[in-house]
């Protein structure tokens, strides 16, 4: 088969033929050959008067000698230096810098970059060695005398109040010469020449006026005083009426000076503007040019009349202005800012100007109307700007605003269909409409809008409220797969907000039937627990309270055995509901998770605390049948007969929990129960009992010591805590009882140890330390001691904000408030810390710093007893009834179970009656005030 010869000629040719010749090549140079001109370049005649070709001609004598002209006039100043080309590019000139010289440099770059880099390790090392030898030969003063600055903390308050004043060493010549020789100029001089003649001389009897009565001064005279300042003052009227004449000129009988307004339009002539006037001459200039390069730039005149804004000269602002309109008439910017320099009655006029120009702008229109004050005005412009352009969403609903409800409907029924893809007309029409109308209106909106959500859930609103609640659920199922077949992503959170709306707007089965059909979707089924319950939270602290319970409702459907869904769910009816739906949702609950007890105390509480104490029974009753050996039911059963002074029925109940369910905390309770019923033999008989099945439980010899300290048996106290410590020598309040019980007993030093012992069975505990310090200023000891202890103290915990706390008020007055400063430092969210701040700002009468620290403590903080009580100590020294009240109820509300002074009152044996109420009102009442 023959190949035809074109296709052969395009596979043999070669890759060089039709590309364009390199820069510089001239052909047959490898053999020698250089540039050359023959005729056929020339051509194959030319006129006597043509321009000859002289490309390769030698260079004339001229040129020559203008060459060397050139290199001797060369530019060498230093100006003219650049550090890459030298002076003005004139070195490489002649050889020029290419790519090749630019790949050469960065080659050697990297080379050296890299060398830099295997020296530099060596190279930091050897500068540090310098410095460090610089500065030990070399160093600072303020090290100098680091060791003197140190030892300032022990100069007392005294030698530093005797520590003399510097005076100046310097001589009288050197001090200030010109202060001593400075005389000012006497009144007299000016008293002399108040009738306005000029003297050439002063009068040397006329000297400077003593000040002092009864001291004269030889040269110098003493003025009266009241004649001299009047006189003054007369000269001074004098002289402006004389300058106002000067200046003012009599044209027809009118002054050209106000001499009433002078000062006035001086004050007006200041400039507003206070920078820099040659960057206004600069940016004025540049502005300028570029109107002058490109005048078809709106911004530039924009800029422009902005800058002479801004400098004062409005006028020329609107010239300016009204000038770029004039070469730029379509530009909706420029008229914008043309209308908003002039004044209303001339911007009126330039806004119907730029509408004939630019008739189809809706935001002129906008301003148009806005220029407008009547209402009647502002609607005519609007019809005369949707006569121009109808289509536009944002006039249309600008033009409904202003019109009255019967009005609105008719012009939105025009609105829909001039722009029938605006939801939000289709939407205000629908509300505006009786049901039957708007159902039609929706059903056309759906029609032209297939995919969007909120025309379905406004259709499923406006049935639930006309009372067809059947029909919201088909309503949102047909929407979930009308948008579904228009390929219409359905978004969890979008759907959300859309419920949370409902919600708000009344719709709650509305909302309800939204989530059940949207929570599912995009939801894996091992993340499902964890969404929900995201969403809940979510719907809960956006205030929708109907959203979060159908989110919870779901949940529970889906996992009934779960008992966190359950307890988070009986958490937010307890919160947010009322006590009818969380003993309704505990019932429920209690029969899927009966093995869960905090569900069956929940559902006892919640009867307690509607005072219904059978009902409660019943439900601790059934929880024993669940749950036989459970200590918390016993102990709840316990704690509701003997809330109820039931203290029979709670004995009984607690003889049958030690003989079924024997634990500590049974045993402890038994005990308990005797103690506070004061029948403190058979306490102890419960109390050795049980120590002999739990030696190890701290609390059951706390109990024992304290209730033999009550009987006045101090030594088999002594020895119950000598033997406690041995059995439980991690236990803080054992330690500390058995030091307090020591010193008491003036036993110091036995107390001391016994501190120190329990430091190092417990150590950095921050109580135990505390507990010496208190130790040692209780006993009437050194207090330099206590001090030494509180700084060892802090370094062993140096972020424990019950220290800090004490150390503060341990400084004296002065310096209580930069050891707070420092305790803030180290622990800055403590609550100990913060109530020792807040007692500070007492102190110092800060009456509202305090209130807002105390605010500061209680929420950082609920359950510190102290807190609340101090806090309720100063609203009642300093706060109106209203606020004690509000700090009361905010304080039971905490139930506040911890703190020093708090502890001592509510643990208490006498007190064990007490409500939260009365254990504040002891507790402040006994608080020291903060001095």
């Amino acid at each position: 088969m023959a190949v035809p010869s074109a296709s052969l000629s395009t596979r043999n040719k070669k890759h060089f033929l039709g590309v364009p010749a390199p820069l510089g090549y001239v052909a047959g140079v490898g053999r020698g050959a250089t540039g050359f001109t023959t005729r056929s370049d020339i051509g194959p005649a030319r006129d006597a008067n043509d321009v000859s070709d002289d490309r390769h001609a030698p260079p004339t004598k001229r040129a020559k000698k203008k060459e060397e002209e050139e290199e001797d006039e060369e530019d060498l100043n230093d100006s003219n230096y650049d550090e890459f080309s030298g002076y003005g590019g004139s070195l490489f000139s002649k050889d020029p810098y290419d790519k090749d010289d630019e790949e050469a440099d960065a080659i050697y770059e990297a080379i050296d970059k890299r060398m830099d880099e295997k020296r530099k390790e060596y190279r930091e090392k050897r500068l540090r060695e310098e410095l460090e030898r610089y500065r030990q030969e070399r160093p600072k003063i303020q090290q100098q005398f680091s060791d003197l600055k140190r030892e300032l903390i022990n100069v007392s308050e005294d030698e530093w109040k005797n520590v003399p004043e510097v005076g100046d060493a310097r001589n009288r010549k050197q001090r200030n010469p010109r202060a001593e020789k400075f005389t000012p100029l006497p009144d007299s001089v000016l008293a002399r020449n108040l009738g306005g003649e000029s003297a050439t001389s002063i009068d040397p009897s006329s000297g400077l006026a003593s000040m002092m009565p009864g001291v004269a001064t030889p040269g110098m005279l003493t003025p009266t005083g009241d004649l001299d300042l009047r006189k003054i003052g007369q000269a001074r009227n004098t002289l402006m009426n004389v300058k106002l004449n000067q200046v003012s000129d009599s044209v027809e009988g009118q002054t050209v000076v106000d001499p009433k307004g002078y000062l006035t339009d001086l004050q007006s002539m200041i400039p507003s503007y206070g920078g820099d006037i040659n960057d206004i001459k600069k940016a004025r200039l540049l502005l300028k040019s570029i109107r002058e390069t490109n005048p078809n730039h709106p911004p530039a005149w924009i800029a422009s009349a902005r800058l002479e804004e801004v400098t004062g000269k409005v006028q020329a602002a609107r010239n300016l202005i009204m000038k770029g309109c004039e070469i730029n008439p379509t530009s909706e910017d420029l008229w914008l800012e043309a209308a908003r320099l002039q004044p209303p009655d001339t911007a009126k006029a330039v806004i119907a100007q730029s509408v004939r120009h630019i008739p189809t702008s809706v935001r002129i229109w906008i301003k148009a109307a806005d220029l407008e004050t009547e209402t009647k005005a502002k609607r005519k412009v609007y019809r005369k700007a949707l006569e121009n352009i109808p289509n536009s969403v944002r006039l249309w609903k600008a033009a409904v605003e202003l019109e009255e409800p019967e009005d609105a409907r008719i012009l939105l029924s025009r609105a829909v269909e001039c722009c029938p893809t605006s939801v939000d007309l289709w939407l205000a029409l629908a509300r505006l409409e009786t049901y039957e109308n708007a159902r039609k209106v929706l059903n056309k909106a759906r029609e032209n809008i297939p995919t969007d959500r909120q025309i379905w859930t406004t259709a499923a609103k406006l049935e639930e409220a006309n009372g067809h609640i059947q029909m919201v659920d088909k309503i949102i199922q047909r929407a979930i797969e009308s948008l579904r077949a228009n390929g219409v992503e359905i978004n969890r959170d979008h759907w959300f907000k859309e419920a949370i709306e409902a919600e708000k707007s009344g719709a709650i089965h509305c909302c309800q039937v939204i989530i059940q059909y949207v929570i599912d979707c995009n939801v894996e089924e091992e993340d499902r627990k964890h969404t929900w319950m995201e969403d809940a939270e979510m719907c809960a602290q956006q205030g929708a309270l109907a959203c979060a319970r159908a989110v919870y409702s779901h949940a529970i459907s889906h996992f009934k055995s779960k008992k966190s869904i359950w307890l988070r769910a009986a958490h937010f009816e307890r919160n947010y509901g009322t006590r009818e739906t969380l003993e309704d949702l505990l019932q429920r609950a209690v029969k899927h998770c009966p093995q869960n007890e905090m569900l069956w105390l929940m559902g006892a509480k919640s009867k307690w605390m509607a005072n219904d104490v059978a009902s409660a029974r019943e439900i601790l009753s059934l929880a024993f049948q669940a749950n036989p050996n459970s200590e918390q039911i016993w102990l709840a059963a316990v704690k509701l007969e003997s809330e109820n002074a039931e203290y029979e029925r709670a004995r009984h109940i607690l003889g049958k929990a030690r003989a079924q369910c024997s634990t500590r905390k049974v045993v402890m309770k038994s005990a308990k129960l005797e103690w506070c019923l004061n029948n403190l033999d058979k306490a102890l008989q419960l109390l050795n009992e049980g120590l002999k099945e739990f030696d190890d439980f701290p609390k059951l010899w706390l109990m024992k010591g304290q209730i033999e300290e009550q009987l006045g048996q101090l030594d088999k106290a002594l020895e119950t805590y000598n033997l406690a410590i041995k059995k439980c020598p991690q236990s803080v309040p054992l330690w500390r009882l058995l030091a307090d019980l020591e010193r008491r007993k003036n036993h110091i030093t036995k107390a001391r140890s016994v501190l120190e012992k329990a430091r190092l069975k417990n150590p950095k505990n921050p109580e135990l330390w505390l507990e010496a310090v208190r130790n040692e200023m209780k006993s009437g000891g050194i207090r330099d001691m206590a001090y030494t202890l509180m700084a060892k103290a802090l370094q062993e915990c140096p972020n424990s904000g019950l220290l800090w706390a004490e150390a503060i008020f341990m400084e004296p007055r002065p310096q209580r408030k930069t050891k707070s400063v420092d305790a803030l430092k180290k622990c800055e969210h403590d609550p100990h810390v913060l109530l020792a701040v807040s007692k500070l700002f007492w102190c110092e009468h800060k009456l509202t710093k305090c209130r807002e620290w105390f605010n500061r403590t209680v929420k950082i903080e609920p359950k510190l007893g102290d807190a609340w009580a101090y806090f309720y100590k100063f609203e009642m020294a300093n706060g109106t009834p209203e606020q004690l009240e509000d700090v009361k109820k905010r304080a039971i509300a905490a139930e506040p179970s911890h703190g020093e002074n708090w502890c001592k009152v509510s643990k208490d044996i006498k007190n064990w009656c007490l409500s939260i109420e009365q254990i504040l009102v002891i507790v402040a009442k006994d608080l020291p005030t903060p001095i």
